[in-house]
């Protein structure tokens, strides 16, 4: 006969393991999104060194250009200027907020499209 005990025992064994496993995938899942932003902070870094690198580079060429030493630092200003001016303009352009998203949510979150394409491509 069935005994009442051992089927709510074997329930709740199937449940704990159910949850444990959620717990480890979404453990697994927090740990990827914060592996990525990491990198995507490290490159960050390394792209304003080389910007920083190239700008001096361009001030200094621009300089020796002109012939003031000040002048080629100063047009580098106004180039930068004009790119926070154009950046100021279209803060609330739909489009770019669209662009920026979906490379963010490629980027951060790719993990599962990875793994769900693995796992369809194996089943």
């Amino acid at each position: 006969m069935l005994n009442i005990g051992d089927i709510v025992q074997t329930v709740k064994g199937i449940v704990e393991t159910k949850i444990d496993i959620v717990k480890h995938d979404i453990q697994e899942e927090f740990l990827g999104i914060i592996s990525r932003l990491l990198l995507l902070f490290f490159m960050a870094a390394i792209c304003l060194l080389v910007l920083l690198f190239f700008s001096f580079s361009l001030a200094f060429y621009l300089s020796q250009f002109t012939n003031t030493p000040f002048m080629g630092f100063l047009l580098v200003g106004l180039i930068y200027l004009a790119i926070l001016g154009f950046l100021y303009v279209s803060r609330y352009s739909k489009s770019i907020q669209r662009n920026i998203q979906s490379g963010m949510k490629v980027f951060i979150f790719n993990a599962r499209k990875i793994k769900n394409n693995k796992d369809e491509q194996g089943t």
